[in-house]
């Protein structure tokens, strides 16, 4: 299975980059290329839109990740008509809204895509306010951002991603109970799939009143035929069978736009939404793509993304968040990495919220943020830290 391979090279490049301890995490785009251009590894390409990830750069992430041996996607005229059938409805607000009805909610992640963390954050306020208290993540390795109440570089590979740690430090300041369900170390596919699914069921059992949202990366979200046989059951369905629960269960990979649009599935571009959204028939049956298809409840379409003055638009978490502009008095030379922690944050090892490159002084220089104190940090070319200051985002 493609996907689980895909996993298990996400996991050996997680192992391979926790043991290189003295490098920089967060890189200049051509020091990615670089790395890619001179690694003779058969995954070169997921390890480097992996990298694009981490460092911010999330066109070339997606359009790294192509290079894996993206397919050009087809649909039947049947496939057509019946997609036809159904009828868009507001991803977010239809999610908050049966969220009422619900107990767990499980929606996964692309671990290249961005996008998709900012798209679960957007949804934090409204099930916290529908009585969902405990938020379970994949990528989550620590047990103590309960009591810290914010991630730092070591609460896991992805959460060095500053839109993993934002979606992290939302759902704290809300009030989310944080958990971590990863399944130990050197597990096989099915036992990964078992013990993931033991750990969230013997949280749910110990607290019976309580709903739970889980975040997951690819097929853990399918409760019904995984795709790989020799799972038997992915984690969402062995949490169903283990807690006699059915999870809401909702895809966010399918229908995500690609790198380059050839590769766009096909429903995407004949949806062609202006924000995320579901799709759903007069019966209220939800389009999860195919007639027979049960592997989960739902697929989201999201939108073709658009860029405001270099930075995608969905940053802005439809205006939650604000742009900062560096001043170009605070930059004495080019390019440079720019990097805004929240304060009291990068001292003590803090993600930061946000990075941006800035090639030459005409090149857009703008951080998108939350409403608050940060710390700024400039790097040159070669890492090093020529500019400090404080910023106040109103």
């Amino acid at each position: 299975m493609k996907q689980l391979f895909k996993c298990i090279l996400i996991l050996l490049f997680t192992l391979k980059i926790s043991a290189q301890t003295n490098t920089e995490v967060y890189l200049f785009s051509k020091d990615i290329a670089a790395k890619i251009q001179k690694d003779t590894l058969a995954w070169k390409y997921q390890m480097g839109a992996t990298d694009y990830s981490i460092s911010g750069y999330y066109q070339k992430a997606i359009e790294t990740w192509d290079k894996n041996g993206s397919a050009i996607r087809k649909i039947s005229k049947e496939d057509s008509l019946y997609f036809n059938t159904f009828k868009q409805k507001h991803a977010k607000n239809y999610i908050i809204n049966r969220s009422k009805d619900e107990k767990i909610i499980i929606i996964n992640e692309a671990h290249h895509n961005n996008m998709h963390r900012v798209f679960t954050t957007s949804l934090l306020q409204g099930l916290y306010d529908n009585g969902y208290r405990f938020f379970g993540l994949e990528a989550l390795a620590d047990s103590l951002i309960n009591v810290r109440k914010f991630p730092v570089m070591q609460s896991g590979f992805y959460v060095k991603e500053p839109q993993m740690a934002n979606l992290l430090n939302e759902a704290l300041k809300i009030g989310f109970v944080l958990f971590e369900y990863e399944a130990a170390e050197g597990k096989n596919g099915k036992e990964r799939e078992i013990e993931e699914a033991a750990n969230i069921a013997q949280l749910v059992k110990k607290n019976p009143n309580s709903k739970f949202l889980i975040h997951c990366g690819y097929d853990h979200v399918i409760e019904g035929t995984p795709t790989n046989k020799n799972w038997g059951r992915a984690m969402a369905g062995r949490l169903k069978d283990e807690t006699n629960i059915d999870p809401f269960t909702i895809d966010q990979v399918a229908y995500t736009e690609k790198g380059d649009v050839k590769f766009t599935s096909p429903y995407v571009l004949m949806a062609n939404p202006k924000k995320s959204v579901i799709m759903v028939n007069d019966t209220g049956k939800l389009f999860n793509g195919g007639e027979t298809n049960d592997q989960t409840d739902c697929r989201i379409i999201h939108p073709i993304t658009k860029y405001l003055d270099d930075r995608p638009n969905w940053l802005l978490l439809d205006g939650q968040r604000k742009t900062y502009t560096i001043p170009k008095s605070k930059i004495a030379e080019y390019p440079v990495l720019a990097l805004a922690y929240r304060k009291n944050e990068y001292e003590q090892n803090g993600v930061p919220a946000d990075i941006i490159e800035i090639i030459n002084k005409e090149a857009k220089a703008n951080f998108i943020l939350d409403k608050g104190v940060y710390r700024i940090i400039i790097k040159d070319k070669n890492y090093n830290i020529i500019q400090e200051f404080d910023a106040k985002i109103k």
